[in-house]
């Protein structure tokens, strides 16, 4: 069956966006500059956006699927292995020689934060995507480490996410060297061994 238009329009329309965000670095281009950037004129643009919101909502769908895709790939690629491990690596980057990089969305991910300050709609959907990763790897913690609490599996997964997140803003935006893929990569797997060694209920309030 053949696609519907809009099927193909907004999709060409959020690349245009993400492209200018990449490249511009801009927190929400005006249609002018997607419009460039996309080849495509600023009232087609506005024909399948109402708003600078419904875009950013849009793109963080987008984003959503291209890490779905990533995971899936990088699930098959553990043949059996342990997909935890595999997962961490690939947030990291070292699979990238692989033919499995972590996308280089930096720059797209602080606009739809810096978007989100002020639109509530924005901030609840990237929670609820953070969220969602969250939840992944605390069930991978689980599958990893069965005698590891459900609590403890969460503090871990969370840690992962801040982890993670700090580290590319230093290396990606800051300009930290590449080479301390490896020091939060390692630093992680010391975390992990803590927890499962160490772990103990925090107390009730």
């Amino acid at each position: 069956m053949a696609k519907k238009i809009s099927e193909i329009r907004r999709p060409e329309i959020i690349s245009a966006l993400r492209t200018a965000l990449e490249e511009d670095g801009m927190s929400l281009p005006g249609n002018d500059q997607i419009a460039k950037h996309g080849d495509m004129s600023r009232q087609l643009i506005r024909h399948y956006f109402k708003d600078g919101e419904d875009m950013m909502l849009a793109l963080c769908e987008a984003m959503e699927e291209v890490y779905r895709d990533c995971l899936v790939k990088t699930a098959i690629a553990a043949r059996g292995g342990s997909r935890l491990t595999i997962f961490l690596d690939f947030y990291f980057n070292y699979l990238a020689d692989t033919g499995l990089p972590k996308p280089a969305d930096d720059a797209v991910y602080d606009a739809l934060l810096a978007y989100s300050n002020t639109h509530e709609s924005v901030r609840k959907r990237l929670y609820d995507g953070y969220s969602l990763v969250q939840m992944t790897f605390a069930h991978e913690f689980q599958v990893t480490y069965p005698d590891l609490p459900q609590a403890a599996c969460k503090e871990l997964a969370y840690l992962v996410i801040v982890t993670m997140y700090g580290h590319w803003k230093m290396v990606a935006n800051i300009g930290f060297s590449e080479s301390h893929h490896r020091v939060s990569r390692e630093a992680l797997d010391r975390l992990i061994e803590s927890y499962v060694a160490n772990y103990e209920e925090p107390e009730e309030p």
